[in-house]
């Protein structure tokens, strides 16, 4: 589908759609009001608690009668909107995009992809819960449009850092020391801000170039590191663990010992990190199993090529978290899906998809497919998957053209339905393939194929043993997975349980970082595993870590990829800054791409 600005063809339509959006708004927003006043997140209760307010039921009283008063008065205007503004959703693009020219740059990996012979790519995905306000409430998260802010800007923040990890060997610690608020000036220090989010203050959000708005750009920082020693602003500091000879030469030293294995931040891909730290044991904040490097890290992976984003269902938190990215994300792709009564959708939808898509390179073709089957309370929203075919441009790339496809999906979230993951499954390969098919070219070298997103199952709940076998994953490989319901030892779950999101383990970066490292902790604090008409969860058996519900995956394979091409997984990064905005864990995936020697 062709990529444009507007979701409507004719600039007529589109404004009509706006006179009749502008008419239904008002009476929305006093309904969200309205419902929001009546339901209270945790951290405003204990704020008011602490500070002995006994106004609430007075307010929450004379609000609701105010709000249901002006909602009443604006009905009929509503009314008259929404018949304006429903039939015109047949004529709507399933997508609003955003060009613009970046105003931020990244950590540059693939300055010397030709001498390396190997391009390196960031991914990541997160379910945001940007919901209406109201709705978002229910799970125990409130004011959305500042939650947006919030997010836009802590993802600039850590995506635009250089990328340090230090390793170093002392008698106590073995492994990672990441790029945490005790190292780096963090804008995520402590105090408050409001609602969800007074642990974390939010970063400043960079003005979008584009906009007409006459406040003054402010940019996220950049990230005041320690200095290396070496050169590189993005050197890595490592020292061998106790058990490797080397180390073992000069324990009687009191003092840690470090060396340098390389730069990210000079454009080295090569081999530096084909051979990773070993494995350190269940709290360590960096874990390998066999050539996948595992990080807890407190902000994103810094230099996310492309981002995947789930639940922003609110056009108003789509806008602010896009003006957010711009900066940084030169093609966005957001407000995806259907409303009203669209072809091929199933019911009436009241929302769209919740997608929204971030890319550092040029976006080719899109396309957007709706989940027919959905039941239930996910009916209201046109769930479905956005595929991208993305440009990939590097330095001194010559004639050669590069390509990946990037695919999005949210799946059916009610527990029980299994059976409507498989078959929402079973439409997302059949529409890859289908999207893959229509628009490859002759010439082209596909670099990637990665699949994301939040399904809604997990690899370990008995309740979820239909999805566990599906054939995506003998199509896409998930580096998390051994087998169906076995997960590798180093795996954390991505679901925290709602009513705890801020307490005090789990209400800043640092503090979720802390205790996910930490089994005991994990299991208060990550939900847990789903049974089924009493059978056994048998993934917490034999000794296995517990683990909790890990919903969010991203995936990869290389059948449909360039030939002799080999992707490689250089590091898989858990994320825990959006602690307090938002009740999943982000995921990272960085690959490295080998390049067939006969190529360019």
């Amino acid at each position: 589908m062709a990529l444009r600005e507007s979701a409507f063809s004719s600039a007529c339509v589109s404004g009509l759609h706006a006179v009749g959006w502008a008419l239904v708004f008002p009476s929305f927003w006093f309904l969200d009001r309205l419902l929001a006043g009546c339901k209270s997140t945790t951290c405003e209760r204990r704020a008011r608690r602490d500070q002995e307010c006994y106004l609430h039921p007075l307010l929450v009283f004379f609000g609701s009668l105010l709000f249901l008063t002006l909602f009443l008065v604006w009905a009929p205007l509503a009314l008259l909107g929404f018949l304006l503004w429903a039939p015109l959703q047949a004529a709507r693009r399933p997508f609003r995009y955003h060009r613009g020219e970046p105003t931020l740059r990244g950590a540059e990996r693939n300055g010397t992809w030709r001498a390396a012979g190997r391009v390196s790519l960031g991914f990541a995905t997160a379910n945001l819960c940007l919901l209406p306000d109201s709705l978002a409430r229910f799970n125990n998260l409130g004011e959305t449009q500042r939650r947006a802010a919030a997010i836009g800007g802590s993802i600039v923040q850590g995506v635009t850092r250089p990328h340090i990890r230090i390793y170093v060997d002392s008698p106590s610690s073995c492994g990672t020391l990441s790029p945490s608020s005790s190292l780096l000036t963090s804008h995520n220090a402590p105090g408050g801000s409001y609602g969800a989010t007074q642990t974390q203050a939010p970063p400043p959000a960079a003005a979008d170039p584009s906009s007409t708005s006459s406040e003054e750009e402010n940019p996220p920082q950049e990230d005041v590191a320690p200095t290396p020693p070496s050169p590189g602003s993005g050197s890595a500091v490592m020292a061998p663990c106790y058990d490797d000879p080397v180390a073992n030469s000069n324990q009687n030293s009191s003092l840690p010992d470090v060396r340098v294995v390389g730069s990210d931040m000079g454009g080295d891909v090569g081999s530096k990190r084909r051979h990773p730290p070993r494995a350190l044991g269940r709290s360590g904040a960096t874990r390998v199993d066999a050539d996948i490097p595992m990080e807890v890290s407190p902000m994103f992976p810094a230099g996310v090529d492309l981002l995947c984003l789930q639940e922003v269902f609110d056009k108003r938190a789509a806008e602010t978290l896009r003006r957010s990215l711009a900066p940084l994300y030169g093609h966005v792709l957001y407000d995806v899906g259907m409303y009203a009564c669209a072809p091929g959708c199933g019911s009436f939808k009241f929302f769209n998809s919740g997608l929204f898509l971030a890319s550092q390179h040029p976006l080719l073709d899109a396309q957007y497919h709706c989940f027919p089957n959905a039941r239930g309370e996910d009916a209201l929203a046109a769930k479905g998957l956005l595929c991208v075919k993305v440009q990939i441009q590097l330095p001194d790339q010559g004639n050669q053209r590069m390509v990946g496809y990037f695919n999005c999906t949210h799946l059916h979230a009610p527990e029980g339905d299994g059976a409507v993951r498989y078959e929402q499954l079973n439409m997302v390969l059949k529409w890859i393939d289908e999207f893959q098919e229509a628009h490859s070219e002759e010439g082209e070298m596909v670099l990637f194929d990665v699949l994301c997103g939040d399904f809604n199952f997990d690899n370990c709940s008995p309740d979820d043993v239909l999805e566990q076998k599906h054939s995506v994953f003998n199509q896409y490989r998930d580096p998390c997975r051994v087998g169906p319901g076995q997960d590798k030892p180093w795996v954390i779950g991505t679901l925290l349980e709602q009513p705890t999101l801020y307490d005090e383990e789990v209400r800043t970066p640092d503090s979720l970082q802390r205790t996910l490292e930490r089994e005991d902790l994990r299991k208060q604090y990550l939900s847990p595993p789903v049974a089924q008409g009493g059978a056994a969860v048998t993934c917490l058996e034999d000794g296995r870590p517990w683990i909790g519900r890990r919903l969010d995956y991203v995936l990869y394979r290389e059948s449909t990829t360039a030939k002799n091409t080999h992707a490689e997984v250089e590091e898989f990064t858990y994320v825990t800054q959006l602690a307090g905005l938002t009740d999943h864990i982000p995921v990272g995936l960085r690959l490295g791409v080998c390049l067939p020697t006969d190529e360019p």
